[in-house]
């Protein structure tokens, strides 16, 4: 029962809320809070600080939930080392993925569970600095990420492709059937980007801003599908990875042309530097190495762009 209760308090910790956390753990509130009370009698000392309502941890509950969800992850990782004794993996796979990834994460869900077709998978939009933090306080297994940062320093890393940045527009015509085109030129046209907050967005603004020109940003969106939607229907065009260009094959409408001078980003997988690694991260992680999505990918980047999916 001790392990429960320590995941009652993270599921606490995380939702803020008595209800939430009890849905999140299947049992009723009287049952969640009384499992904290028992767990705070069996350490002596207040974790919760309570009122009307959720109002936070008391100082010795922050201490003590660094160690419950250490205790949980380990607990986890037991768990699913006695499922991969049994030859039968299962478990809940988490992985957070940077927006701009998040339509190709399929190549990496689909080898999974062709793996170990009894694991569970759960994936989860977030941004970089999401990321990090739900790895760091075991909300998450795995994070597909852009791997220049400083912050991942300590962590385990797999490279898996270069993010090439094209400009995404309805047809060809409406780009003067060019093949590529400087990021000046690009900043002239009304462009749909990702919103100011999001790391993409960062990318690219610092791209214009090497080429010394001012975009013309007329839609903002937290979405990348929101981005190929205003592409098609609102004569707005867009900068997108050309890993997305894998998804669009079916819309033969659209063009893609290079950006030049090109910009690139390193995409991969990161997780904690545990040993040994829970066995449903392990059994991930080797499975990625066996993918090589640079070379899924890099076709997509040859030749003159004319409509996605009929090029020539």
């Amino acid at each position: 029962m001790f392990i429960r209760q320590l995941e009652y308090l993270v599921a606490l910790a995380r939702e803020k809320h008595f209800a939430r956390a009890a849905e999140v753990c299947c049992v009723s509130q009287p049952a969640l809070s009384a499992g904290i009370r028992h767990l705070e009698e069996e350490l002596g000392v207040s974790i919760v600080q309570r009122g009307q309502r959720y109002m936070g941890l008391s100082p010795e509950g922050e201490r003590i939930l660094e160690w419950a969800k250490q205790a949980v992850a380990a607990w986890e990782g037991l768990r699913q080392e006695a499922s991969s004794a049994r030859a039968h993996l299962n478990g809940t796979l988490r992985l957070g993925a940077i927006p701009t990834t998040i339509p190709i994460v399929p190549f990496l869900t689909g080898p999974y569970r062709s793996a170990f077709p009894e694991m569970h998978q759960l994936v989860k939009s977030l941004s970089s600095e999401e990321i990090v933090r739900g790895l760091d306080n075991f909300d998450l297994d795995l994070g597909l990420t852009y791997l220049e940062d400083e912050r991942l320093d300590g962590f385990r890393v797999w490279p898996l492709y270069r993010e090439r940045y094209v400009l995404l527009a309805k047809d060809a015509d409406s780009v003067g059937h060019r093949t590529e085109m400087n990021w000046a030129d690009a900043a002239k046209l009304p462009l749909c980007l990702l919103t100011a907050n999001m790391q993409n967005r960062r990318i690219i603004t610092a791209a214009f801003r090497r080429a010394k020109a001012q975009p013309l940003v007329v839609i903002e969106t937290d979405s990348v599908f929101a981005l190929v939607s205003h592409v098609l229907c609102a004569d707005v065009f867009s900068i997108v990875p050309h890993s997305m260009l894998s998804l669009l094959e079916m819309k033969r409408e659209l063009t893609a042309i290079a950006l030049v001078p090109e910009l690139n980003r390193s995409i991969g997988l990161i997780a904690l530097e545990h040993d040994p690694l829970p066995p449903i991260v392990a059994a991930a992680w080797l499975a990625t190495q066996s993918l090589d999505l640079e070379a899924r990918f890099a076709p997509m980047m040859s030749g003159v762009y004319q409509s996605i999916g009929v090029n020539t």
